[in-house]
């Protein structure tokens, strides 16, 4: 296996890890307006995440910037409570051409959630003579899963709008759900 695909195969299994679900709670919270025809604009939230995220990822595996990991770990699941509730009080996407608030903020939080990994990656990166092309392998395996989160939430979408529920109310029963999960991973940091 090469450098590239084990860096790859870390990234995707980065953002699919059952275990570290809050990136899976994250993409929830955001897609949840969403329905397939969106794929557009579910791809620019998805990617502008991932260079927020790939950013501070850089950032900190150069040591150019350090934060506490307590403090990002007690962020990282406000950053998931905030895009929970602001898609409770506007559970429609607008219908806007332009650049919308969600995808600044989906950037914004990204490089929050990019620190919360710097540490374990900077000690896998150690070994390597350069670190960028790891670092890219890292990210565009992240971006895939992600890519993966989503299709399987749009399947699941539509497959819940088949049976009946409207838009509104699983929108609503998701954002509910994934801020109920943020809200208990808040209390459990020890960042308190």
């Amino acid at each position: 296996m090469t450098s590239f695909e084990l860096y790859f195969k870390l990234g995707l299994q980065h953002i699919l890890d059952l275990q570290g679900f809050d990136h899976i709670l994250f993409v929830l919270a955001l897609c949840a307006v969403y329905v397939v025809r969106d794929w557009a604009k579910i791809l620019i939230l998805v990617t502008a995440f991932t260079i927020g995220h790939s950013l501070t990822l850089a950032l900190a595996t150069f040591n150019v910037i350090q934060v506490r990991s307590d403090l990002i770990e007690f962020l990282i699941p406000v950053t998931i409570a905030i895009t929970a509730i602001l898609t409770l009080f506007k559970p429609k996407p607008s219908s806007g051409k332009g650049i919308q608030l969600n995808y600044f903020l989906a950037l914004f939080f990204g490089l929050i959630h990019g620190l919360g990994f710097s540490n374990y990656l900077r000690s896998l990166l150690g070994k390597e003579a350069s670190i960028w092309q790891p670092l890219l392998a890292f990210n565009i395996g992240l971006e895939v899963g992600q890519i993966v989160i989503v299709a399987a939430f749009l399947l699941v979408t539509s497959l819940v709008h088949l049976m009946g529920m409207n838009r509104k109310e699983w929108t609503l029963i998701v954002s509910a759900f994934v801020l109920g999960i943020a809200c208990m991973l808040m209390l459990e940091t020890k960042f308190w």
